[in-house]
């Protein structure tokens, strides 16, 4: 009887054991861990091709804040000199840890300066907009389509670069 306890003992004991191996890599059949290695990055928790082309196509805009372990960049409003009546603003959030088109998107909010108001650029609180010059305006339907493009292209850029 002792003998029996002992080997339902060592097999349960071995159970255990083999069951905690099921997410060790590179165990076929025994539920090996199978996440490719652009999910298996450290340090953050998106994509790092993505965070990077991003900072790098939009950094001609202020950057606001950024989390990336949440994966979402906010930048702060723009004004090109080109066109001094529009400014944009952008938020970009990366939403996986692999090089997709899918897990990437753009929004950009566009306002537009009312006639004859002038925000003084002096005032602290300029831009909370207390004069009440800027509107909201749409942004034309391809920018963020063309903005992730970018950022997409950026990506595969650095990806390629780093691969060879």
């Amino acid at each position: 009887m002792v003998l029996v306890r002992g080997a339902a003992v060592a097999l349960i004991a071995s159970g255990l054991m083999l069951g905690g191996c099921g997410s060790l890599p590179g165990l076929p059949g025994m539920g090996g861990n199978t996440r490719d290695a652009a999910s298996a990055q450290t340090g953050i928790g998106v994509n790092a091709y993505l965070w990077r082309a991003t900072l790098d196509t939009l950094s001609f805009m202020p950057l606001a804040n950024a989390d990336p372990w949440g994966g979402v960049i906010n930048y702060d409003w723009y004004i090109d000199p080109q066109t001094p009546n529009e400014r944009f603003k952008a938020t970009v959030f990366i939403l996986d840890r692999r090089l997709r088109a899918d897990a990437l998107n753009v929004s950009i909010t566009k306002q537009v300066m009312r006639e004859g108001c002038t925000p003084n650029p002096a005032d602290p609180d300029a831009d909370a907009d207390t004069a009440g010059c800027w509107t909201g305006a749409r942004v034309a339907a391809q920018t963020e389509t063309d903005l992730e493009n970018a950022i997409l292209t950026k990506a595969r850029q650095l990806n390629l670069s780093n691969a060879g």
